[in-house]
């Protein structure tokens, strides 16, 4: 097991924290990793963070990962069952007093700002850990996923140090839930309903983050349907059982015809979330994409 360590670090006005999982054969490559939960819910030590960091760094990459500001809990008991639930991943009850004892909470856009600050650190401190600074990649998942891509472009848009990759997994990129096509659709009508997010729990929690949609003009806070040109070349990989796959498919073509270089894939009868679930086949084989793309960049 990698020995990690933690490093404090401020942005958007709070104070917050990095766990740094060092490579045990650095292979030049770094990733800053975000986890998801809503943007209210999620810590390091959940699978879909500590697994990343476990298991790329065993292959020779550096992760960052980001224990980012959580957004307050005003939609928590408008939600039910947190939709990230799955095999493996904290029950509601244990989310919920897990949430209680989190530290200060701030809406939009604290946590994107700290994303920034997280890069900015991992891309100065790289060379300590066998990484060349021009290849740190910067990637997440669900929320994360949304959170990883805001901060890209902000990065895009202040025109210095930028991640080499975007990495993507069942991203929540749109300020709402997309019309899925009659495909999804078919495949949904079988999931169960505290494992899909639906129009009303995902405006629950966009609001939640972002209280007024005109206060995000840049579209830092969702990216989908924005000027998406200039971002790094993505790897996206959605959930095929996940509603909130037509947002990450529109999200690929949107980077497609702003002449950005995309690799979108479908984790075939996997739901959203599975990162949480150790052993998963997708899980499996999205560790093993994401190491070898961060690897190649």
């Amino acid at each position: 097991m990698t020995q990690t360590h933690d490093v404090a670090l401020a942005g958007g006005g709070h104070d917050f924290r990095v766990r740094v999982y060092p490579a045990a054969e650095p292979n030049g490559s770094m990733l800053v990793w975000l986890h998801g939960g809503a943007f209210m819910f999620g810590t390091l030590d959940m699978p879909e963070a500590d697994q990343v960091g476990q298991r790329l760094s065993a292959a020779g990459i550096t992760v960052v990962s980001v224990d980012y500001t959580l957004a307050p809990l005003d939609a928590l008991e408008s939600l039910g069952p947190p939709p990230d639930q799955a095999e493996g991943f904290p029950s509601p009850e244990q989310l919920r007093a897990e949430a209680a004892s989190a530290g200060p909470r701030a809406r939009f856009p604290v946590a994107s700002l700290q994303i920034v600050a997280a890069f900015d650190w991992a891309v100065d401190n790289a060379d300590r850990y066998g990484a060349d600074p021009g290849r740190v990649a910067l990637g997440g998942a669900s929320a994360g996923g949304n959170l990883s891509s805001g901060a890209a472009l902000r990065l895009r848009d202040r025109g210095t140090t930028a991640p080499v990759l975007l990495a993507l997994v069942y991203p929540s990129l749109h300020d709402g839930i997309l019309q899925p096509n009659a495909e999804l659709a078919r495949l949904l009508e079988d999931v169960p309903l505290s494992r899909i997010f639906t129009s009303e729990t995902r405006d629950a929690i966009n609001r939640n983050y972002l209280p007024d949609a005109e206060d995000d003009p840049s579209g830092y806070a969702f990216p989908g349907g924005r000027d998406l040109a200039g971002l790094p070349p993505v790897l996206m990989v959605n959930a095929e059982l996940d509603s909130l796959r037509a947002s990450g498919e529109a999200f690929a073509a949107e980077l497609a015809s702003s002449s950005v270089d995309v690799r979108v894939l479908r984790a075939r009868e996997a739901m959203h979330g599975y990162l949480n679930e150790i052993g998963h086949p997708a899980a499996e084989l999205t560790l093993e994409l994401l190491t070898d793309a961060v690897a190649r960049a």
